[in-house]
């Protein structure tokens, strides 16, 4: 990951959004059992850093990649983000 982004992620006025998410039950009694064995406040902090730490570990493979080199000079080149993201995907989806 670039240093510019871990910056950006480490700032700690970052905006907040409400995300809703369904789960289902057995899990979020899990998570708030495992939540304070791992040291976090509560189940929600426990699934922003499962959640977080499944995209760096997605953006570190992209970014080190072939492909993720050809996406960083098309986007340099203007082309929309949301094209972007879609090719990654497909190509993603063949790389199997």
């Amino acid at each position: 990951m670039k240093m510019e982004t871990i910056k950006k992620r480490l700032a700690k006025d970052r905006v907040m959004i409400s995300v809703t998410l369904r789960m289902p039950e057995d899990v979020v009694t899990d998570m708030k059992r495992i939540a304070p064995l791992r040291g976090f406040s509560g189940y929600q902090t426990l699934l922003r850093a499962y959640v977080g730490a499944g995209l760096r570990e997605d953006i570190e493979r992209l970014e080190g990649s072939a492909i993720g080199r050809l996406i960083d000079k098309l986007r340099e080149s203007g082309v929309p983000e949301a094209t972007l993201m879609k090719a990654a995907s497909e190509a993603a989806k063949l790389d199997g």
